[in-house]
């Protein structure tokens, strides 16, 4: 992004909009919000949070401190099945076809626009990828200590030069996610992100802290527990020990797998789909 929009991040209240791509998106967006400073005014709007708009937009005016509200509008995790989905919806309508975004859902970003543009200057939108061939980003990498490389390029955008109506802010979005699957055609196909300029968000000394102070409090309340409970000091009490982190830890990696991409709602055409066979080719 370029060092004008940098110097504003976290200092602004701001609506972003990203490309839906991995697992952890969210997690992404919060270490840079935290980064920047906003992380604990920083919000996400996702599936049944959408009923509660617009009466929850509006207490939003009154937030003591700029927030980022983050909003996906192609409502779902990018998975092979959902783009296959979304490029027949496109050829039947006419649309241009994408190839490394979903058709954005467009009453979500309308609402949102309509309610917080009096007080929202900015908004960021967000193009998020992973270098071809490289694995991306996941949860359950996450908790195995397994990094991943991500490219993100943020462009500040001006709430006031948005249209005004509900059907000219859809086709905005519309057109936005068009020029976003671009941009990602021209990085599958030639490496190159963009023109942007790279920008060094720092490491914050204040977290690496309290991670230390919070794990020398745990692991002192931990070694309290197992000393007045004896707990450790039988083989009984040994092996229910071992047995509880053994459960603790499968049921995580369960519940980690069940959150996957892979594993979302399927959006399959039928079979015979003379559209799903022409995209296949």
């Amino acid at each position: 992004m370029d060092s004008e929009s940098r110097q504003l991040m976290g200092k602004e209240n701001a609506l972003l909009l990203c490309n839906h791509r991995s697992d952890i998106d969210w997690l992404i967006g919060f270490a840079l919000a935290q980064r920047s400073g906003c992380l604990g005014s920083s919000l996400a709007i996702m599936k049944k949070e959408l009923k509660y708009l617009p009466s929850g937009l509006k207490q939003l005016e009154n937030s003591p401190l700029p927030f980022w509200l983050a909003l996906f509008v192609e409502g779902t995790r990018f998975t092979p099945d959902k783009l296959l989905a979304a490029q027949a919806f496109a050829a039947s309508r006419g649309l241009p076809i994408p190839k490394n975004v979903l058709i954005p859902r467009t009453k979500g970003i309308v609402c949102v626009v309509e309610n917080i543009r009096s007080f929202t200057p900015a908004i960021y939108d967000c193009t998020y990828s992973v270098k071809k061939g490289d694995t991306p980003p996941t949860m359950l990498r996450l908790f195995k200590g397994q990094s991943s490389s991500v490219k993100l390029q943020i462009q500040r955008l001006k709430m006031e030069d948005l249209p005004h109506t509900p059907n000219e802010i859809a086709e905005w979005c519309k057109d936005l996610f068009i020029s976003k699957d671009a941009m990602l055609e021209r990085y599958n196909t030639t490496d190159v992100f963009s023109d942007a300029e790279l920008q060094d968000l720092g490491r914050s000394k204040k977290s690496i802290f309290v991670v230390l102070c919070w794990t020398c409090l745990l692991g002192f309340l931990l070694y309290e527990f197992f000393k007045s409970t004896k707990l450790l000091s039988t083989w009984e009490g040994i092996l229910c020990t071992v047995l509880f982190f053994v459960v603790v830890t499968l049921v995580m990696e369960l519940l980690i797998h069940a959150t996957q991409s892979e594993r979302s709602t399927r959006m399959n055409l039928p079979t015979q789909d003379p559209l799903r066979q022409k995209l296949l080719q």
